[in-house]
């Protein structure tokens, strides 16, 4: 062979030896564990958990007197919804005071008191940041108001009436629909993206960015492990606040005003700023809820690289099924082929980087068996069982509202009377005024959006108001609490609550359930949602019949080795064939 030759093989032979190494160095490579990413999120409403001194509100002392129930989940974090001192326009996410706690709530003594139980007992606590916006009542804002020249004037968003109406943007709990609201003090308009009584902060000004930075570390020193962020992608805003058309909307943010308002000019300068100024001091959590957030843009929040948060969670699983154009009026179907592609689509994202997260209910939401399973009684706890499966067994950490671990189901409310949240009755009073069909409008709560449906009071018990209260409670209990409540399935080995555990133990004790490569299986399949998850050799596979009818998972695998995790009936269907609402988890080779 000449020298040429020769030379050209050993270069070739030089490659693919090289590229051989950088292959086995790529499956080799060490997976960054953290104790969030394995963390089980159990969310608690305070409002609607327990109430210990007979106002029929829930207080920090009701959470106390459960912790022992709480730790008896198998959970490792708990997210508390605010309890901040807050005029409670909208449930406590309008705070007056960042360093204080709600009186209907209890004492900063009584919260000290919690954190250290939940600290004895191996929880940790994660606050609610609600930092885009303040309450109207908030001493910063009363200032604000004053003058023009007042040194709080640029803590929040002002427009001068003598430079006409502003240009129009929304405001979510508005009967108008509008973000800006007249302030005749100093003739001028204030911008809300929420309702009128929860002002914008103004980023914008180092000032008041520098004030959360202390709050944020003022709580952290005090001890807590973590914020959940609320819709902390619309802190940032372009303050000349332009004529934006639907045009514009359509070609450069998918028509969404969300997707708008997450894409203000400094919002990842201030994420990267608020993370050496705070997050990095410490070893907590961080998430972002990411209204507005994109599969294209998720990463530039949790990307390691980029120092900002930890995770965030998405919407467009809990939007689909929604009609458009209709206040949360869900379609009488939703596909399971839609359903399947959202999270697959979104684990994708999370690949190579970053990390994400796995809901399908919090306080926004309607109950998750009643809007993803079937909360009929044949089906209610089985539904329910399938649904936890699927979320304890996904990539990305898990958050689950509390009461769902026992199936609560949707109130299905009557009348207006009945509903306390700002949305849903800002979105009634906005079809009275149009001459709508109110009755239609009431109906249409009951299975779609209505937040209500998801705040009803814990049901403890069987005795009066479900044991969450002696007095009237703020919200109606849900009727069904003398069948439905923890008490009774403590006692029953198969109840939801009792599955709810199991299934949280198998994703503790398999850790192919938290860091494995997720791989979707018989995606067309319009009943079953079946994958693989597989880490360091070992290989589960989960399937779920999200039907009230017998379906068949279409696939080649063999169950013939195969060992049963987990199952939600008594006895399993054999082979691939799944009964209605069957959830199992076997470990296959």
């Amino acid at each position: 062979m000449k020298p040429k030759k020769i030379l050209l093989a050993l270069l070739l032979l030089l490659t693919c030896l090289t590229y051989k190494s950088t292959i086995a160095q790529q499956k080799e490579a060490p997976i960054e564990k953290k104790w969030w990413k394995e963390a089980v999120v159990y969310q608690i409403y305070p409002r609607s958990f327990k109430d210990t001194n007979g106002d029929g509100v829930g207080d920090l002392k009701g959470i106390i007197s459960q912790l022992d129930y709480i730790k008896s989940l198998g959970i490792d974090v708990v997210w508390l919804n605010p309890i901040y001192g807050s005029p409670n326009a909208d449930n406590g996410y309008d705070i007056s005071d960042y360093q204080s706690i709600m009186k209907e709530f209890g004492t900063m003594e009584d919260f000290d008191t919690l954190l250290k139980g939940m600290h004895e007992r191996g929880l940790k606590l994660v606050m609610d940041l609600v930092v885009n916006h303040s309450s109207d009542e908030h001493k910063w804002f009363q200032e604000s108001k004053k003058s023009r020249d007042n040194p709080y004037r640029d803590y929040y968003h002002w427009w001068p009436a003598e430079k006409g109406k502003p240009a129009f943007r929304p405001g979510a709990f508005e009967a108008d629909g509008s973000g800006w609201r007249y302030d005749k003090t100093t003739d001028s308009y204030y911008l809300h993206y929420f309702n009128y009584k929860q002002p914008d902060l103004n980023w914008e000004n180092p000032k008041l960015r520098q004030e959360i930075y202390s709050m944020m570390n003022w709580w952290f020193k005090k001890g807590i492990d973590g914020f959940r962020m609320d819709v902390i992608p619309f802190i940032a805003k372009d303050t000349t606040f332009p004529v934006i058309t639907q045009e514009e909307l359509n070609k450069n943010y998918e028509g969404r005003w969300d997707v708008y308002m997450a894409s203000g000019p400094h919002l990842h300068d201030y994420l990267q700023e608020m993370n050496k100024e705070v997050l990095s001091k410490y070893d907590i959590m961080s998430l972002a809820e990411g209204a507005g957030m994109l599969k294209s843009t998720a990463l530039n929040f949790v990307d390691p690289a980029r120092n900002e948060l930890n995770m965030g969670y998405h919407f467009d699983g809990t939007n689909l099924g929604y009609i458009p154009g209709y206040f949360k009026k869900m379609s009488p179907t939703w596909s399971l082929l839609d359903f399947k592609k959202i999270y697959s689509d979104w684990d994708d994202v999370y690949k190579e980087k970053g990390w994400g997260t796995i809901y399908l209910g919090n306080h926004d939401q309607p109950r998750m068996t009643s809007r993803w399973g079937n909360d009929s009684p044949q089906y209610r706890a089985l539904s329910s069982k399938m649904l936890s499966t699927f979320l304890l067994s996904m990539r990305g950490t898990p958050y689950y509202y509390n009461g769902d671990e026992i199936g609560m189901v949707n109130a299905k409310f009557d009348k207006i009377e009945d509903y306390r949240d700002i949305e849903t009755l800002s979105e009634y009073e906005k079809v009275q005024n149009a001459g709508g069909d109110l009755k239609q409008f009431i109906e249409d709560q009951k299975t779609g959006g209505a937040r209500d449906n998801g705040r009803t009071p814990f049901q403890w018990n069987n005795s009066k108001n479900g044991g969450f209260t002696t007095a009237e409670p703020w919200l109606k209990v849900n009727e069904n609490y003398s069948t439905l409540n923890a008490s009774s399935q403590e006692k029953d080995p198969n109840s939801v609550l009792n599955y709810f555990r199991k299934m949280v133990k198998l994703r503790k004790d398999n850790q192919v359930l938290v860091y494995g490569k997720y791989t979707l299986i018989d995606a067309k399949n319009p009943n079953i949602y079946a994958y693989t998850r597989e880490l360091d050799g070992k290989k589960l596979l989960v399937m779920l019949n999200f039907r009230s009818k017998k379906a068949k998972l279409n696939s080649k695998i063999s169950l013939k080795n195969a060992k049963l995790l987990i199952g939600n009936y008594a006895k399993h269907s054999k082979g691939l064939d799944l009964k209605p609402y069957e959830a199992v988890i076997f470990e296959i080779k």
